[in-house]
């Protein structure tokens, strides 16, 4: 088990939806929080209304930016310690067809959701390893085991972050540190990114599947799919062939359809 008690745990996308809600819960079983967020106004919001509840620290931060990292992980270093939990949790989406993407586009999802959270994890790694505990969590997405219309970038992305989260897990057994590593892939939940988003499958509530991540971290799991339909997902593509495995997603689960519904917020 990974104990969240007088821990400290750093948030990126802290102050709002998802993030906010494990910061909640994380707060209230006795973590030191740390929250990194672009969003000042939705940080300074969230550090008024946490701040009553436990010790909370905010930093406001672009993390597409590596070096502006460097200088606020110094600092938050400096001001709270090592970092005992990571939660790699900032994410952005822009919801189109691939042909229409601009390289901006494109640049900024890889830059946030994928880039950001391995620089921020290679700068907490090694304190780490050095006191061979600490627990990395990061955020995927269902969209890292399906493709799906208008979220192709998003979707490769996504696909990346799990990719490198198992190869990191696997690391740290060969390497024989005491770090665990801890795959998250929701389904669309319903937050300010997903509004738009019109599904057969239920959206998930960002509180319960915070809930959910939280006791994942605790009980150091390696992977957790919401719903527990998406856990099936792997087993469904090695035994349908690709046109029934798309028929199911299209025409019974919906997933395609709830994708083409997806605007960028």
């Amino acid at each position: 088990m990974s104990e969240i008690k007088n821990k400290n745990i750093l948030i990126t996308g802290g102050a709002r939806g998802l993030g906010k809600a494990m910061g909640q819960i994380a707060l209230a079983r006795g973590a030191n929080l740390i929250i990194w967020d672009v969003d000042k106004d939705s940080l300074d919001a969230t550090f008024a209304e946490f701040s009553k509840y436990g010790k909370v620290q905010t930093y406001h931060i672009d993390i597409s930016d590596s070096k502006k990292c460097a200088e606020i992980f110094a600092l938050t270093k400096q001001n709270c310690g090592n970092i005992d939990i990571l939660i790699n949790n900032a994410a952005v989406a822009v919801g189109k067809y691939f042909c229409e993407h601009t390289s901006d586009d494109i640049a900024q999802m890889i830059d946030v959701n994928l880039l950001a959270s391995m620089n921020i994890a290679r700068l907490i790694l090694p304190d780490m390893i050095e006191q061979n505990s600490g627990h990395i969590c990061n955020i995927s997405s269902c969209a890292g085991l399906i493709g799906s219309p208008k979220m192709s970038v998003y979707a490769a992305s996504k696909w990346a972050i799990l990719g490198w989260s198992e190869s990191l897990n696997v690391e740290m057994k060969r390497l024989k540190k005491n770090i665990k590593i801890t795959s998250i892939l929701p389904y669309y939940m319903n937050t300010d990114m997903f509004k738009s988003v019109e599904s057969t499958v239920p959206i998930l509530d960002s509180e319960k599947l915070a809930g959910s991540v939280i006791s994942a971290i605790e009980k150091n799991l390696s992977t957790l799919g919401m719903p527990w339909s998406m856990r099936r997902i792997r087993l469904l593509q090695a035994v349908l062939p690709r046109k029934i495995f798309d028929f199911f997603l299209d025409k019974f689960f919906g997933i395609y359809r709830a994708a083409e519904s997806f605007k960028t917020p």
